[in-house]
């Protein structure tokens, strides 16, 4: 079979590419995927640089969101048959024409949903939900700013924002990325280039926000601190512009603001009672219809390193897919 593989860590992608590798079988608790549709997310790319907080040794297949067909199953495993239309996912595997994931990891396709957009579905909100339910508490009424708010993570936590009932400006670098954002369900939209701190104080009478979520760091952080509310949270969900930034502990006790971290499967494993509460939520909320992720195009297996590059470059409007 196909598949991607990282066979050397490198930040130019130099050492990923598609091979042919031996099918693998499922053990215990794991079932085979035929897989339909795999999406690209931004740890895809960290894994295969080294620079992810889990450190895989080469070779491995990166791809964490997938969906497809049973294949086989493995020993021990029930409530799946083979033929069932599967989605979910593992920490890697994805990119390939068939993965092993644990049969934990699995759920049946919403019927309501593609197979791209199943694919799509769980890294991306299960963050947003960790992060705004759970880390967040952000309540009905309340402002929600949303950073970076066009990629896969931003536009989920658009739409849980709107779902749970907050008021959402989502911020980006592009206008016409921010109209889609917009046209998505965002109640404000505000490009980045000339600051945020001042639109978002106008957007709330003075208040600032009372829930940020920042998967961007950097200066976008910095800017943040002066345009959050006091009581609000201010929520750590990843370092795409490339900076960790930090905070002078003087600022969030004068404006009664937390800084609060976000590793949603982390959570799960720390807390597994919760952690499958929140799978059992986000999937519910997709076969009633509530969510629906946004995909921006598809590509065959062979150009998924031209994926890697258009999300590093911040060419991609929601989701990316491959389909092996």
């Amino acid at each position: 079979m196909r598949a991607l593989v990282c066979h050397q860590l490198s930040d130019d992608f130099s050492g990923v590419e598609v091979r042919d590798v031996a099918k693998p079988s499922p053990g215990p608790g794991e079932v085979l995927i035929e897989v339909r549709a795999t999406s690209i997310n931004f740890p895809d790319l960290l894994l295969c640089q080294g620079k992810y907080q889990l450190k895989l040794d080469p070779p491995f297949a990166p791809g964490m969101d997938m969906s497809g067909t049973i294949s086989a199953l493995g020993e021990g495993v029930e409530g799946f048959q083979i033929g069932d239309e599967v989605c979910g996912g593992a920490r890697f595997g994805g990119f390939a024409e068939y993965a092993i994931v644990p049969a934990a990891g699995l759920q049946i396709k919403p019927a309501n949903m593609s197979f791209d957009e199943a694919a799509s579905y769980s890294a991306a909100y299960l963050t947003a939900y960790v992060a705004l339910v759970r880390r967040g508490h952000l309540h009905a009424g309340e402002t929600l700013l949303v950073h970076g708010a066009s990629g896969g993570v931003g536009m989920a936590a658009v739409d849980v924002g709107k779902l749970l009932g907050a008021t959402v400006i989502a911020t980006g670098g592009s206008d016409e990325k921010l109209a889609k954002v917009k046209a998505y369900g965002a109640d404000h939209v505000i490009n980045t280039r000339d600051g945020f701190r001042e639109q978002v104080k106008a957007l709330t009478d003075g208040r600032g926000a009372d829930v940020i979520y920042d998967p961007v760091g950097g200066d976008v952080f910095d800017e943040s601190v002066r345009c959050i509310a006091f009581n609000g949270r201010l929520l750590v969900i990843g370092f795409t512009s490339g900076r960790i930034a930090s905070v002078p502990t003087n600022m969030p006790l004068i404006k009664g603001f937390s800084v609060v971290g976000v590793r949603a499967g982390e959570y799960g494993r720390q807390f597994p009672d919760r952690g499958r509460e929140n799978v059992e939520q986000i999937w519910a909320w997709a076969r009633e219809g509530k969510t629906r992720p946004y995909i921006h195009a598809n590509l065959p297996l062979e150009r998924t390193l031209e994926g890697f590059d258009m999300i590093k470059n911040r060419k991609v409007t929601g989701k990316l897919i491959v389909n092996p």
